[in-house]
């Protein structure tokens, strides 16, 4: 028997002056305006300028933009550049004017880099001069700077190039193989991969990962805008069989020469957390084994390959999941942090590289997110963490030596970045009940300067109360929750429920940040329109500690269902909630869960909505689905459990799949093997495919797909 742990008295309704709130959401504001004129007023320009206490940032003055740069307790500001003035320094130096301001990176004080038409750019603000630093090819992707801030990498099909000067590209691979693939995303981005080019330190060296898929499945994508038909195949390793072989070479740039680490057999494992040393003698990998429960991070020669040495290894009867790449303490070559939940949590570890653990620099129940800097004496390291507050994400200093002390003062999502000096930081701040604000905080986390702060974009709207709580499930955790209610609520009534569920790993959907893109909207608008929508974190998903994300290793869907219905149970035990309309909505894991729960809970939910569902694991790839699985040669009771094929003839209630038909994440075969089962079972079913779309529908087709959605729950609960 579940049991309401906490209340919070949350009574929100996202106003800040009585003004009448008589507007109502429509799929439009859903689709289109959600992420643009409804969004919170947010100045992403605002940058750091190394080396200073100063920043710069973009403002619109008439129908023109100003790059202004402005110092902290200080009312100066200089003027960066106009359009107007750096055309004038293109002109002169025979190059084609700009239409409008391009976005810039400062390498120093005074010096901007920019591109335009494939020419860099350095500009100086103080002197007005420009000066052409390289060249790069018009048709280059996944284009990587080195440290220099001159020479860059970037790959043109499925080969690695780099410039070091404006006059020539340099061809570092030439392979012609289709299914050889050079300086490019490996994995399929996990393991926190996302990127393939690693420059070393002082630009002298550039590591890339080589893949070989030559191996993997060609997997069929239909194209159907040709007359007739044609078939465009990718690569794509379904859980069980033959991965692709990654190898990680250096580029010696003085010599030209490439040189492969020799990271060893089995060819399939996965290479992870690639990190340079300092001094650019070595280079760091974490190499995972395939069954992905053992990890070694291993120490190699840049300029031979050889293997030097295994610094530790992390093990787990579940899984290890690496995300992070060393940290280098700087100033301090031979000492790094690491990212571990060997205690149970995600937490910081100082290590020397002797592979010698000094320490664990931070320790408790909550969880490290990110690195985000070292203060100006590199004694502390700046972090963000749910230390107090899973909804939360405050900003810490770490002493290496010991202790931690909270910066930012307030609860809510903070993204910070320190200035060069560790002395001041860039706030960008969101909760429930704010829109957004920005500001400058010193070490202490008082507001030095506040830069900005967004009106409510939706102050005119009708909307519900918002209340979080957390519910106990029977193995003892806290279910965070989220419930939006009906506008215009009457405790005496009794509502539908739509239930929206992500329910997978690496996700955390309760979070204390104003409501903001198409699910939140699309929430509001349900609200609006007299439902309850309803959302709870359960065991699996992210930020909670190993023992709960890993609760549902081999057995995907199981213990999500029991936690799901954990928070069902709950509502039906509200006198105004109407126990036999139920509702759920997700997408891709959330498809997932939501067929889960259409056809696993002995009929809890009347009518179901989803999209890019995975129906059978062994469809999904390989380095997620044996993560949390195994393969299903080593896992077939798990897979049989977890497969919905097994499940069709449980469908009572209305479920709409709808699946791109061109989606390379989560193939259509799942949709429509599921529709199959159902022709053949005669159970009655509806589908829709977004012809040509991927794993998400977007533009004019997202209307058609939320406004189905919409009338879906609208006609059957």
């Amino acid at each position: 028997m579940t049991m309401l742990k906490k209340f919070f008295a949350i009574t929100l309704f996202f106003t800040t002056i009585a003004l009448p709130q008589n507007k109502l959401f429509n799929t439009e504001d859903v689709i289109f305006n959600s992420y643009t004129k409804l969004a919170p007023k947010v100045n992403r320009s605002v940058a750091w300028i190394p080396n200073s206490n100063s920043y710069s940032y973009l403002k619109t003055i008439g129908e023109k933009q100003v790059l202004f740069k402005s110092y902290v307790n200080s009312n100066a500001v200089d003027t960066v550049y106009t359009l107007k003035r750096l055309n004038s320094a293109l002109t002169i130096n025979g190059f084609d004017e700009l239409e409008k301001l391009p976005s810039s990176k400062w390498i120093d004080n005074e010096n901007l880099r920019f591109t335009s038409n494939g020419s860099v750019f350095l500009y100086n603000y103080k002197t007005y001069k420009l000066k052409f630093i390289n060249k790069i090819k018009n048709n280059a992707e996944n284009i990587s700077f080195a440290p220099n801030s001159i020479y860059a990498a970037y790959t043109i099909g499925n080969n690695l190039y780099a410039s070091f000067t404006p006059l020539e590209s340099t061809a570092i691979t030439n392979d012609k193989i289709k299914g050889i693939v050079n300086g490019k995303i490996v994995h399929r981005n996990e393991f926190g991969i996302n990127k393939g080019i690693f420059w070393s330190p002082k630009s002298n060296y550039i590591a890339f990962y080589r893949k070989d898929e030559t191996m993997v499945t060609d997997y069929p994508i239909v194209d159907y805008t040709t007359t007739p038909a044609s078939l465009k195949s990718i690569k794509y390793p379904m859980a069980g069989q033959k991965s692709h072989q990654v190898k990680l070479g250096v580029y010696d740039i003085a010599s030209g020469k490439t040189v492969w680490m020799k990271t060893g057999m089995p060819l399939d494992h996965y290479l992870t957390s690639v990190t340079w040393d300092p001094s650019e003698k070595y280079i760091y990998i974490g190499i995972l084994n395939r069954d992905q429960n053992h990890l070694y991070l291993n120490k190699y020669d840049a300029k031979t390959g050889n293997f030097v040495k295994t610094l530790f290894e992390e093990t787990d009867d579940k899984y290890v999941q690496p995300l992070h790449p060393m940290y280098f303490i700087p100033g301090q070559a031979d000492k790094f942090l690491w990212f571990s939940h060997r205690d149970g949590w995600n937490h910081l570890y100082l290590y020397n590289t002797n592979g010698r653990l000094l320490r664990q620099v931070t320790k408790g129940k909550w969880e490290v997110i990110s690195i985000d800097g070292f203060d100006k004496n590199n004694r502390r390291v700046f972090i963000t963490s749910t230390k107090d507050g899973v909804m939360d994400r405050n900003f810490y200093a770490v002493d290496l030596s010991g202790g931690i002390e909270r910066i930012t003062k307030t609860q809510g999502w903070h993204y910070v970045k320190p200035n060069s000096t560790g002395k001041y930081f860039l706030n960008s701040y969101t909760s429930k009940t704010i829109p957004n604000i920005l500001n400058i905080l010193n070490y202490d986390g008082k507001i030095v300067e506040n830069i900005s702060k967004s009106p409510n974009p939706i102050k005119d709207y009708k909307r519900g109360r918002l209340d979080y709580f957390t519910l106990k499930d029977k193995a003892g955790f806290d279910l965070y929750c989220r419930m939006y209610y009906p506008v215009d609520f009457d405790s005496t009534k009794k509502y539908p429920v739509i239930v929206y569920v992500y329910g997978g790993p690496g996700v955390q959907l309760v979070t204390d940040t104003w409501p903001r893109g198409r699910y939140a909207f699309w929430f509001m608008m349900m609200a609006q329109k007299g439902y309850i929508v309803f959302t709870l974190d359960n065991r699996g998903s992210a930020n909670r500690g190993k023992e709960f994300e890993q609760a549902t290793f081999r057995h995907l869907g199981t213990k999500e269902i029991e936690d799901q219905l954990v928070g069902v149970n709950y509502l039906k035990s509200k006198s105004f909630v109407d126990p036999n309309r139920f509702g759920v909505f997700g997408w891709s894991y959330g498809g997932f869960m939501t067929t889960s729960l259409m056809t696993r809970t002995n009929d809890a939910f009347k009518v179901g909505a989803c999209g890019g569902a995975v129906i059978d694991w062994k469809y999904y790839e390989v380095m997620y689905t044996e993560r949390y699985m195994d393969t299903p040669q080593t896992n077939p009771e798990g897979y049989k459990e977890a497969s919905l094929l097994n499940y069709v003839q449980n469908l009572h209630g209305k479920l709409l799949l709808v699946h791109g038909t061109s989606d390379p994440t989560v193939m259509w075969q799942n949709t429509l093997e599921f529709a199959k089962k159902a022709a053949d079972l005669d159970i009655p079913l509806d589908y829709f495919p977004y012809v040509g779309h991927l794993h998400g529908v977007y533009g004019k087709d997202a209307l058609h797909l939320y406004n189905k959605i919409t009338k879906y729950f609208e006609d059957n609960l």
